[in-house]
């Protein structure tokens, strides 16, 4: 399978408002991470571009936009997946996002899938000079506290 990152979280809302906390109102529960910054003059906000064939974006204060990763799969209630680039990563380097909201009594568990690290070799300045264990184990880190910022705006 490679080098991914997998993380999960439970939040008080149906399947489908998580999805609509997770794709429309991204800019209001995500943190940036400085040590993950997708450009050198993030951080800025990020918003989702439609459906499948958008893209997830950050817009800089000097209104320029970074285009992180094209939306691939859109299922409103059940799955999203998207690209996830930083502007460092060369053309063959490029990770996979995949999200997924599941039912679980009152609950839905949002679960995501960071996957594709492989493509980023580990002397890339994106990876800061960590063992891949531990660089993974940071982004996770980042992950779980973004579902629990996203969980808050619930």
């Amino acid at each position: 399978m490679g080098s991914r990152v997998l993380v999960s979280i439970r939040v008080k809302a149906t399947p489908q408002r998580a999805f609509e906390a997770f794709t429309r109102d991204i800019g209001l529960w995500w943190k940036p991470n400085g040590l993950f910054a997708f450009t050198p003059r993030s951080p800025g906000r990020m918003a989702f571009e439609g459906e499948v064939g958008g893209h997830l974006v950050e817009t800089l204060d000097n209104g320029m936009v970074f285009q992180i990763g094209e939306i691939s799969d859109w299922k409103p209630g059940e799955f999203l997946a998207f690209g996830w680039r930083q502007a460092s990563f060369e053309q063959d380097q490029s990770t996979r996002v995949e999200v997924s909201f599941e039912a679980v009594g009152e609950e839905t568990r949002v679960t995501i899938n960071h996957l594709g690290w492989d493509s980023v070799p580990p002397e890339h300045v994106a990876r800061h000079g960590f063992p891949d264990g531990v660089f993974l184990r940071r982004h996770g880190e980042w992950w779980q506290g973004l579902l629990a910022s996203m969980r808050e705006t619930l």
